[in-house]
């Protein structure tokens, strides 16, 4: 699994505290206007001023360098402000100006290193965890879905993926990566493989045929030449996980959707026309497939946007995934 630098921020901070370099993490906690980050998006600053990641488009990354560099020598928090001029906004993409406000909080003295590891190690386990941080009293903690002292409004933000103010506490929440689980190395999983990992989702490629799934066609992309169940399960599927089946055979395509509609998966897409469709559908219904489940499939795959070329296609079904991502 790759995952960028934009991805791996409390990763990349924390190897730099337990490297002896000092580390600061610099966090978006509110946004108005145009703002180049959204909230939540990270910064982290070695000893050194090395930079991972961003909380902006550029256009304040200096200072908050400069100021986590004075926090990491007198040990305190910084809660700034920057505003982005409408004169400015162009340089950095934007239509028009914004303010942002940015936590930067040195590693080790006000970030406790036990915290930060914990949520390290939440994240590589792919377990959602919240990050709740009181920036004036200074109390700060993790809290997970189980947890009964989470409040209902904090459980609503881990399952809408929106880090927040919640009263006088900030609630940075770390959800699992969305995966996507393509089946079938075909033309169509050429565009979609890495116009995903552009959207954010982690995609693999799965495949049990050498000449389709190889590194030729597919270069530096995960792939599983295996049979589709048996990928599925060592890959694993979740309620962050999307599938979409590509091959156009039953042999590869069947056992996919079979290991799909048993988890909790938020989107199975599967190609193919209504007649292929149709089929399916009498297949999944002899083996038993109840009809509630049958009808979580998107079939055919996609926004219906008049889609013909393999890249157009990979454009419906991405802009579907996220259309379910978002709204439900």
């Amino acid at each position: 699994m790759r995952q960028s630098d934009h991805d791996a921020i409390p990763e990349i901070a924390l190897a730099w505290h337990r490297a002896g370099q000092g580390a600061v993490l610099a966090t978006v906690v509110e946004t108005w206007g145009s703002a180049p980050r959204g909230v939540g998006s990270q910064l982290a600053v070695s000893g050194a001023g090395d930079m991972a990641g961003s909380v902006s488009g550029g256009c304040v990354e200096g200072a908050v360098v400069a100021e986590a560099v004075e926090a990491l020598a007198d040990g305190r928090l910084r809660l700034l402000e920057f505003g982005v001029s409408d004169q400015d906004a162009f340089a950095v993409g934007l239509a028009c100006g914004g303010r942002i406000r940015v936590l930067v909080e040195p590693v080790g003295v006000v970030l406790p290193e036990p915290i930060l590891a914990a949520l390290v190690e939440a994240r590589a386990a792919r377990r959602a965890i919240a990050y709740l941080v009181d920036p004036a009293g200074g109390a700060r903690r993790l809290a997970g879905p189980e947890d009964e002292a989470l409040g209902t409004a904090i459980a609503q933000r881990m399952r809408a993926d929106q880090s927040g103010f919640e009263g006088d506490c900030f609630v940075h929440v770390h959800n699992p990566p969305l995966r996507l689980a393509v089946v079938g190395a075909v033309h169509i999983a050429q565009t979609l493989v890495p116009m995903a990992r552009l959207a954010g989702l982690v995609p693999t490629l799965i495949d049990p045929r050498p000449a389709f799934a190889s590194d030729v066609r597919f270069p530096g992309e995960s792939i599983l030449e295996d049979w589709p169940d048996a990928a599925l399960a060592a890959h694993g599927l979740d309620a962050r996980s999307a599938v979409v089946t590509l091959t156009h055979d039953p042999k590869l395509d069947d056992p996919a959707i079979l290991a799909a509609l048993g988890s909790e998966v938020f989107y199975l897409g599967c190609l193919g026309s209504r007649r292929t469709h149709a089929g399916r559908v009498a297949r999944l219904r002899e083996a038993g497939v109840a009809p509630e489940r049958i009808a979580r499939i998107h079939a055919p795959v996609g926004l219906d946007i008049g889609a013909r070329t393999p890249a157009e296609i990979a454009v419906s079904i991405l802009a579907e995934i996220v259309e379910r991502q978002r709204k439900g």
